[in-house]
């Protein structure tokens, strides 16, 4: 069955036809480690590893890198501002590089939290500084840069076209460098490519020009080319770096190889947060360890993504969340109820439930569909150890780690379920007595009882 994926390049859905059959290279944006990754970050490693799963579940092998920027960029994705690394060993009065490590370890560590599928390949910016140097070098060559006091600039006037992801204007488009607009420049869309280091700047290195230090876009040009080669399958990364980072790495790759580096280009929408955008400003930026210390697992708030495509905007509220939760107890229940189960379901049956599901998640990892199918195995009233490993099988995708579960004393019974759907359709028919009465038995029992839009809660 083909596989078909929305190319933010063509902006059309499109059938995915890899350059080798045998397997499947990537490249995804990795985050700038300064600090700790917040749920927005996360959302787009959940793609990631929804697209790797599916790929994989499809029987393709994959070679797929990820960087980590551990140089540091400037704080605005149009590089305006100030070093985001050189701002965190102020504010921490540490090292950059120590800052790097330690927040590169809380990054991994939040996506083995969310049980994510690792890239193959995981390459820091600092590790390939010389592979950088190269790239430049053959930039220069062919003509598509020029040297002012302190930095390489990439020549955007060279190119065919600026802008193909974006389809933007150059009038429209803000520099792209690790320093401050520099009037030296001979259009506004340059961006730069290699900066001579101030005295007081700690991430530099000897290079042809002096003590210097690379652009932010060359170092994913620099690192897809060496693990990938000129031209690769697929890239990913969020929406926010289409109109900048990746045109700036099209553009690099066009000066240097004369092709745009990949096939596919798969992007991920905003996360907000109560309908609006998330901010410091705003107290709203959440970490899975936030999420933890209000009682949420990491699986929760994977489970509570597969509410919407990856291209649609996902509002996060906690209401939501303690509806993933809710979801993500009943599924596991269900896949218990399976695994004791003896009644018979014929291959015909699974074969469909099968055939439902790769044709959600082929058709551009349609997780809300997916999801369906999942739910109606779930709910399937034979209990059948035919229809837990067809969960376990879909779990490849899901990721949700059904194959580890076993069911413990804080696990919502039967009874207690029960309970809930009772006081739950009480509550629709505005039967408060009933509702009230079923409270009052679900509190002697042990559990708290809370409301939300979308139903009761309860803990024990």
């Amino acid at each position: 069955m083909s596989i078909k994926f929305f190319n933010t390049l063509t902006r059309k859905k499109e059938e995915f036809k890899p350059i080798n059959e045998k397997e499947v290279r990537l490249y995804s944006c990795g985050p700038t480690v300064y600090y700790f990754a917040h749920i927005g970050n996360l959302r787009a490693y959940l793609l990631m590893d929804n697209l790797r799963r599916v790929l994989k579940y499809n029987g393709y092998k994959l070679k797929h890198v990820m960087n980590i920027t551990d140089v540091g960029h400037l704080v605005s994705d149009a590089d305006e501002g100030e070093d985001k690394m050189m701002k965190a060993a102020r504010r921490e009065n540490k090292d950059p590089f120590e800052i790097a490590n330690f927040y590169m370890n809380a990054f991994l560590k939040d996506l083995n939290l969310l049980n994510v599928d690792m890239p193959e390949i995981i390459a820091r910016a600092t590790e390939h500084i010389d592979i950088m140097e190269e790239y430049v070098k053959k930039i220069i060559e062919n003509g598509f840069a020029y040297e002012t006091e302190n930095t390489i600039y990439f020549d955007t006037s060279k190119l065919d076209k600026y802008g193909v992801l974006s389809n933007r204007k150059i009038d429209d488009q803000k520099a792209g460098a690790r320093v401050e607009f520099d009037n030296n420049k001979k259009n506004i869309s340059d961006f730069a490519l290699w900066i001579k280091a101030p005295e007081n700047h700690i991430m530099k290195w000897d290079s042809f020009f002096g003590k210097a230090y690379p652009g932010w876009h060359l170092e994913c040009s620099a690192m897809s080319y060496k693990y990938l080669g000129e031209q690769f399958d697929i890239h990913t990364g969020g929406v926010d770096h289409i109109p900048i980072h990746h045109e700036n790495e099209i553009a690099q790759s066009k000066g240097f190889s004369g092709k745009i580096p990949a096939n596919y280009w798969i992007h991920v929408e905003f996360l907000q947060v109560n309908g609006g955008k998330m901010a410091k400003s705003l107290n709203n930026l959440y970490t899975l360890k936030d999420l933890e210390e209000k009682g949420y697992e990491p699986l929760v708030y994977r489970m509570f993504n597969y509410a919407s495509n990856y291209r649609a905007q996902i509002n996060f509220t906690f209401e939501a969340m303690d509806s993933a939760k809710i979801a993500l107890n009943r599924l596991r229940e269900g896949y218990i109820k399976h695994s004791e189960g003896n009644d018979d379901v014929s291959d015909k049956e699974i074969e469909e439930y099968e055939k439902r599901f790769l044709e959600a998640i082929n058709d551009d990892l349609n997780m809300p569909v997916a999801m369906s199918v999942v739910w109606d195995v779930i709910k399937n009233p034979k209990k059948s150890k035919k229809l837990q490993k067809l969960l376990l099988k879909f779990d490849e995708v899901l990721g949700l780690d059904l194959k580890n579960y076993k069911k413990q004393e804080n696990i919502l019974s039967d009874d207690i379920l029960e309970l809930i759907d009772k006081r739950n359709k009480a509550r629709e028919n505005k039967d408060w007595k009933e509702s009230d009465r079923i409270r009052d038995i679900l509190i002697e029992k042990g559990y708290s009882v809370k409301d939300s839009k979308e139903g009761t809660i309860v803990e024990k």
